[in-house]
């Protein structure tokens, strides 16, 4: 007898249906599986023969025959356990239930058990987008699962449960569809503004980095704070939507980061790669291609410390995701796009010694080891990096200062209110944050008046501002705006987003 059941496979983030189709026929005894599987899949028949007798069934008696299909999508991972051993039950008539419109997924220990599957949510919601009414998941996966809309989520604790659940002898409650972030809030040690002396500069240009998700680079000399301060960012982010922190919850559930007893991530990603992570290590790759640090850090920040030990082919692929907000893999058997709208920030030494340019400690580099240094970084990439600081060394009376700096809960207070204006400005479209603006939003948003266009004008011709430039300071003079809380954006807003632009120091 054939029978059918739906399981799901995930490419990318993205889950993909896959009809696992069971037949039971004449022939010598075994199970063969088709349809393109890996190892994992294939050791699958041994898994689900040995779960099959120790939950108290019995192997169909002849050749079983497992096609996955669609065949020319690849099968990896013990997903497919508990579909596959479903699926032999009800060819051999020891299941007698409908589960058409049922997902199936989990891996089985050899007594039946379920156990952690990596990508839940990913599957179940394309189960929900599909018209499925229930999905049947590892118990230890059933929050993550049920943080989908539109789908009943039953926790399978091992086969024999769902055998009487299907039978009707011992039915399993489906869970509650989670609605809010506020059950998963988590609230973690962070580095508070009010905690780092002097730099005031820094946090500003921070804060305007935060409210509209724009990226940042600071230079300075050893022991100045730029990590420090780096470290802080968290702390003045605003807190995730839900459909947000869905979109963060589902790249760690793919890369198998999202721990068992928190299955929302509800907190900002904060990355913060070693400079020896590879290319593939920081966009994603492999030969099964995974999510990289710059998608781990979707709708966070990605800090980069000593930005110029970072390897060129490293640098230099960052490029096409901090413009296009997606990391785009091609291989040969198909294109993978990974979300990674990040703000990236990033620390540097303005030379290998740390001190060219500062006030107290004499640079010890040649001009030409300061050019090469700085040259490590391409024009390309810093033409995409909106806001350029310098980080001066601390001198004692601001250390010594006793007196309370401006919280972060102030400034993150502000931030939140820029955001909550450009929520309202982007309703109804894909657009989060200015820094997601592109040529049309910028003319129909950031409208000029004559004294701002004569600025620019001058700007563009002292400054050479390539065209990308010219459009990342109006984004950035547009968040300005939004945090003074002005309707339009003066020549004092386009003034200060200038003065974040990089400046050439001669060695």
């Amino acid at each position: 007898m054939l029978a059918k059941v739906f399981s799901c496979a995930v490419i990318g983030v993205d889950g993909v249906l896959v009809e696992v189709e069971v037949d039971v026929g004449a022939g010598q005894p075994g199970i063969i599986v088709v349809g393109l599987p890996d190892a994992a899949v294939q050791e699958s028949k041994e898994r689900v023969r040995a779960a099959i007798r120790n939950s108290g069934g019995r192997i169909p008696h002849g050749r079983v025959t497992v096609n996955l299909a669609p065949a020319d999508i690849k099968k990896a991972g013990p997903t497919y356990d508990m579909p596959i051993a479903v699926g032999m039950l009800l060819s051999s008539h020891q299941i007698l239930s409908d589960l058409d419109d049922a997902l199936l997924v989990g891996e089985m220990s050899l007594d039946g058990v379920l156990r952690h599957t990596p990508g839940i949510i990913s599957m179940v919601s394309v189960a929900a987008e599909r018209g499925m009414k229930r999905a049947f998941v590892p118990a230890v996966d059933a929050q993550e699962a049920a943080l989908v809309s539109g789908i009943a989520v039953y926790p399978v604790r091992n086969l024999a449960e769902l055998v009487q659940h299907l039978h009707g002898v011992a039915p399993i409650a489906p869970l509650e569809t989670v609605t809010s972030i506020a059950a998963f809030e988590e609230t973690g040690p962070l580095v508070d503004f009010a905690d780092i002396r002097g730099q005031e500069h820094v946090k500003r240009g921070m804060e305007v980095a935060a409210a509209g998700a724009h990226n940042l680079i600071m230079s300075g000399p050893p022991g100045a704070g730029k990590t420090l301060l780096a470290r802080s960012m968290p702390s003045i982010l605003p807190a995730m939507s839900l459909e947000e922190a869905l979109e963060v919850t589902r790249i760690y559930s793919v890369k198998g980061l999202l721990p068992n007893e928190r299955p929302l991530v509800t907190t900002r990603p904060f990355r913060s790669p070693h400079h020896t992570t590879s290319h593939a290590g920081l966009v994603g790759g492999g030969t099964w291609p995974q999510p990289g640090e710059i998608s781990l850090a979707h709708r966070g920040v990605l800090f980069l410390d000593e930005l110029p030990e970072f390897s060129t082919q490293t640098l230099e692929v960052l490029r096409q995701p901090l413009e296009d907000k997606l990391v785009t893999l091609a291989r040969a058997s198909g294109t993978i796009t990974f979300p990674a709208n990040v703000s990236l920030v990033a620390a540097m030494n303005p030379c290998p010694c740390g001190f060219f340019g500062d006030m107290t400690r004499v640079c010890t580099c040649s001009s030409s080891a300061v050019t090469r240094y700085q040259k490590r970084i391409s024009g390309p990439l810093l033409d995409r990096i909106d806001i350029h600081l310098d980080v001066p060394r601390v001198d004692y009376e601001q250390l010594a200062d006793r007196r309370s700096a401006e919280p972060s809960e102030c400034v993150r207070r502000r931030v939140e209110v820029a955001r909550q204006t450009q929520a309202r400005r982007f309703a109804g479209t894909e657009l989060r944050t200015n820094a997601d603006m592109g040529p049309g939003e910028i003319q129909q948003f950031v409208q000029l008046d004559a004294t701002g266009e004569q600025l620019m004008a001058t700007a563009v011709r002292q400054l050479a501002l390539s065209a990308r430039a010219y459009h990342r300071v109006l984004k950035l003079s547009r968040t300005i705006a939004d945090l003074e809380g002005s309707a339009g954006v003066e020549a004092r807003h386009l003034a200060e987003a200038l003065q974040y632009r990089p400046r050439q120091l001669e060695a």
